[in-house]
């Protein structure tokens, strides 16, 4: 596969029939951008492998290097270099642009670390970057004679961007990195305008992965008036002309927030204040606000259910990793009980706001599988919710609140603050359990229990009455929910009544619709589904015909019966019968009577 999209990447003229004089002056074609493209969405670059893409580079010019044999000695290493003179065919321009791209992601390898590199990974890193600069330029140079105009053209713009990354990566140079950045954007807008429609969307994603770069380039100089909210939603957008300006925002975010942590020494949560001396906790609680912020602030409407969910995750792994400190902390604290005392509160805190924010994440879940209860499939990988899944997720829901209030309630000097939250933890328990009571209700109806789905309507109803009595009662009620409650007050009162009358018209046409199965039932029939014969459960009660959601024709027994087997005489030996003299019968025997003639020849 990864052969027929080079050579569909690749425009190679036959030369067995160009005489030796006309070589020197042959075009070569390359289509850099969808081979480089290919090749790294076929080698791990897909799921962000930067080794293994980089062991494909080394494998391919392995490979380029024997076929073309342009190896480098066999005991000794004999340095053979490639000029103009030297690129007779088009599989030497591909020996530069592959060694190129195998520095480019050794160096991406290292910026990738899970730690970051460290001082001397760093400087690794920026000397492979510039390798594959060095490599880029020779491939442009040698596209600009011996190429044609579109490669060279694409030889230029991947030149740009690899001097470009290389600026970009030691901070250095921001208006030559932005002077880079541009010129690849517009040699590849211009590239977009024409060719097939593969190479035009190409182009596109390209621009698109450069435009964030470009901007952050303007920010760093100081013409562009960004925020860093603007420039963590720059970040979202995926490519691997990106992973060098997702790994800078991050170190830069990194940096602000560790200045910022610095002025932060208490944690306040519920009129309590808590002393943070980890610098470590004080990042992860920052970065965990910002995100909430970005949640809860005046955009968060326009922020897709999909990426809030991405956001909570994040929130998530910060709170996680403070309490991994924090419990850290605890274990190597001294014998003094203050320290101990001010770090379990804090971890009490920090657990409780996680709690909060699960909560709100699992609402915000219920929220798409509501959307998607009602949905007509018009996709068929589209997946529609069933009423089962909202009962799971308020199982859910219960489960986070009880482990709230408890976290909430252990202690023994609580505050007011705490003892609201408890309260309020209460009262939306209760609400969560009418709604999972309605939705249990519904699946029981979508399976005809009629009489089942009745009994859960009426008591989602009284739950859904209580909720709405004791929270009217509160002191700060929360509109919101007094409105959902109300709207599933309502809905359970009439889908009761609905159940109500079903069970009611199918009461009255049960002996015509009993009567009509019965007239149905199959001696044999043909279905080969039916687990057992009616025959064979007379010792269990199981409706047959009776029940709502029965689909199958029920049988009675096999017919023609199987055949069975049945006892026969035995048989018996008589070996004593050879053995036996019986007397002789003879003189018993009647003799046969001859005639005259027939004495002569008795």
């Amino acid at each position: 596969m990864g052969k027929q999209k080079e050579s569909t990447a690749m425009e190679i003229e036959d030369q067995s029939s160009i005489p030796s004089d006309q070589i020197s002056n042959l075009k070569f074609s390359v289509n850099v951008l969808q081979l480089l493209k290919s090749a790294q969405m076929q080698h791990g670059l897909r799921f962000g492998d930067y080794a293994r893409y980089r062991r494909y580079c080394t494998a391919r010019l392995r490979r380029l290097y024997k076929s073309l044999k342009f190896t480098h000695g066999r005991l000794k290493y004999t340095k053979r270099s490639i000029s103009v003179t030297t690129v007779t065919e088009v599989r030497f321009l591909h020996l530069v642009l592959y060694t190129a791209e195998r520095a480019w992601s050794h160096a991406m390898e290292k910026k990738t670390l899970p730690d970051g590199p460290n001082a001397r990974q760093r400087s690794y890193l920026i000397g492979r970057l510039r390798k594959a600069v060095k490599w880029a330029s020779l491939f442009q140079e040698l596209c600009s004679i011996k190429g044609d105009s579109r490669t060279s053209l694409e030889a230029e713009a991947y030149a740009a961007y690899m001097k470009g990354s290389l600026l970009f990566e030691k901070d250095q140079n921001w208006d030559v990195a932005l002077k880079c950045f541009k010129s690849a954007r517009a040699v590849y807008e211009e590239l977009g305008k024409y060719g097939d429609l593969e190479n035009q969307v190409l182009c596109r994603e390209r621009v698109e992965e450069l435009e964030p770069s470009i901007r952050y380039c303007l920010h760093k100089i100081g013409e562009s008036n960004l925020q860093t909210s603007e420039l963590v939603s720059i970040g979202e957008i995926e490519g691997p002309a990106l992973d060098l300006f997702k790994a800078k925002l991050e170190a830069a975010m990194a940096e602000a927030r560790s200045q910022q942590a610095a002025s932060m020494t208490e944690f306040h949560w519920l009129g309590n204040r808590f002393p943070i001396s980890n610098a470590k906790i004080r990042v992860s609680i920052l970065k965990a606000q910002e995100l909430e912020k970005d949640i809860h602030g005046s955009a968060a409407d326009s922020l897709t259910a999909e990426k809030k969910l991405v956001l909570y995750d994040k929130i998530f792994a910060a709170y996680h990793e403070a309490r991994s400190c924090i419990r850290n902390d605890l274990v190597t604290a001294a014998n003094s009980e203050n320290v101990k005392d001010e770090l379990s509160g804090l971890d009490k805190a920090v657990g409780a706001i996680l709690g909060q924010r699960t909560i709100e994440r699992n609402q915000l879940l219920v929220k798409i599988a509501k959307s998607k209860l009602n949905k007509v499939r018009d996709d068929k990988n589209e997946k529609v919710t069933k009423p089962e899944e909202l009962v799971r997720l308020y199982d859910l829901l219960l489960q986070n609140t009880a482990d709230l209030s408890d976290l909430v309630s252990s202690g023994r000097d609580r505050k007011v603050e705490e003892v609201a939250l408890a309260e309020e933890c209460e009262l939306r328990s209760m609400a969560f359990r009418a709604e999972r009571c309605f939705y249990l209700a519904k699946s029981y109806s979508s399976a005809g229990k009629r009489t089942e789905a009745y009994a859960l309507y009426s008591r989602a109803r009284s739950l859904a009455d209580a909720a709405l009595t004791k929270l009217q009662s509160a002191n700060a009620a929360d509109q919101v929910m007094i409105k959902e409650l109300r709207t599933l007050y309502n809905e359970s009162r009439s889908n009761s009544c609905a159940e109500h009358a079903k069970g009611i018209m199918e009461e009255e046409k049960a002996p015509e619709n009993l009567s009509k199965k019965i007239s149905n039932i199959s001696l044999n029939g043909t279905d080969k589904k039916m687990e057992k014969l009616l025959m064979e459960k007379l010792d269990t009660y199981e409706s047959a015909v009776g029940e709502a959601n029965m689909k199958v024709v029920p049988r009675i027994e096999t017919f023609p019966p199987a055949f069975q087997p049945v006892p026969r005489n035995p048989i018996v030996l008589d070996l004593a019968y050879n053995l036996i003299e019986f007397p002789s019968l003879d003189s018993r025997m009647k003799k046969d009577k001859k005639g005259f003639i027939s004495r002569f020849w008795g």
